[in-house]
């Protein structure tokens, strides 16, 4: 299930939650009005409350008849919850130093996240003709993906190997032949294999890969490596456009909100009095820009694997 969908089966579920304890609650007016789900010695837990648990939790594949007992689980950790700042407020913890600093930087959290996402939430939708065009223009992500076998070799960028590397990519030999060439010559590398597919790839390296044929290499330069890149074998496996629209939909939009937050930031930099002091006083400028939140790829894929050829691709990301 994408991203997309699971929020709109968690709105459904809310809804339905909701409707439920409304239900529930229509056997008194009292709680009609008030919607208390329980109370803990003086204090109450609503149905607010339970929903906006459930949303941050964002529960998948969720049938209504599963409502009751989500419910009643969260409800039952907001209780345990309540239990214990009702101990913690008893034994004074709200009042030490430590804690009142911890809540203030979590409004300060809460605050700064309220705003990026009334700024990512002004960005308007792309249109279908918009998705169309992303799903003509990237071939390797949908018409023509491919599944590939890669192995790779990783060398510093210092041991100044370019040239003898290029050799052997263009003349697309084993990628061992260029393994046992540095091995002769006691130059450190790293290297492994691992199978992708064609969104589990940085999009700029994808584009250089797609143009290869099985048994082709490549090589790839970056300030602190020096990589040697082969498909040893690819499969088509192609997505077609009214399966991959949704996808593709989720993706420009986040890409829109990303760029609509970082404008927003900069502008609000730019109008600022902003100094630096103490340590924090020398280099001003040279810092890096505001880091902006990852995009989302536009094909599903499992990001969590590890492998050498991921640590491989790190500095071309």
């Amino acid at each position: 299930m994408t991203h997309f969908s699971s929020r709109f089966a968690l709105s459904i579920l809310v809804a339905t939650l909701a409707l439920i304890l409304t239900a529930c609650g229509n056997k008194s007016s009292k709680n009609a009005a008030t919607q208390v789900a329980a109370q803990v010695d003086s204090e109450e837990i609503t149905v607010y409350q339970i929903n906006q648990s459930l949303s941050r939790a964002r529960p998948t594949n969720v049938t209504p008849e599963a409502v009751k007992a989500i419910s009643r689980e969260v409800l039952e950790k907001l209780i345990d919850q309540q239990l214990a700042v009702n101990q913690a407020k008893e034994t004074k913890l709200d009042r030490s130093p430590e804690v009142i600093s911890q809540l203030e930087v979590a409004r300060l959290e809460i605050l700064a996240r309220a705003y990026v996402q009334k700024i990512a939430g002004t960005v308007t939708k792309p249109t279908p003709d918009e998705l169309k065009k992303y799903y003509a223009e990237h071939p390797q992500l949908f018409a023509e993906r491919r599944v590939y076998n890669i192995q790779e070799i990783v060398v510093p960028a210092a041991a100044g190997v370019v040239k003898d590397l290029q050799d052997f990519a263009v003349s697309a030999q084993p990628i061992e032949n260029a393994a046992a060439w540095l091995k002769s010559k006691d130059i450190k590398f790293g290297g492994g294999s691992a199978t992708r597919a064609a969104e589990q790839i940085p999009l700029e390296l994808l584009t250089k890969i797609h143009t290869l044929k099985d048994g082709q290499s490549l090589l790839i330069q970056s300030p602190q490596n020096v990589t040697l890149l082969r498909v040893v074998a690819s499969k088509q496996v192609p997505v077609d456009e009214a399966a991959a629209l949704p996808s593709i939909e989720q993706f420009l939009t986040n890409q829109r909100a990303n760029e609509a937050v970082n404008a927003n930031i900069k502008l609000l930099r730019s109008n600022a009095k902003i100094a630096y002091l103490g340590e924090f006083s020398k280099d001003v400028g040279m810092g890096p820009e505001p880091i902006a939140a990852p995009p989302v790829t536009a094909a599903s894929a499992d990001e969590k694997a590890q492998s050498s050829l991921e640590k491989g691709f790190a500095g071309l990301k």
